[in-house]
């Protein structure tokens, strides 16, 4: 149970790691330099999805280490 436990902590990191440099080093500065609107306003979009995610997982991180 607490390797599974385990495994699964670090696969989550794993993934939010690879997915916000996928986003910060390739994919967001590439849509900027394109320069048209659709590719502004997705990059815009992909970085406030982003920042979504990264508060809930604080949430839920918080939450989880002092239950209520």
């Amino acid at each position: 149970m607490i390797a599974t436990k385990l495994t699964l902590i670090l696969l989550a990191a794993l993934l939010y790691l690879v997915g916000t440099g996928y986003w910060f080093i390739w994919l967001g500065p590439d849509l900027l330099s394109t320069g048209t609107t659709e590719a502004i306003f997705s990059a815009f979009t992909g970085t406030c999805a982003w920042m979504l995610i990264t508060f809930g997982l604080v949430i839920h991180i918080i939450k989880t280490a002092r239950p209520t």
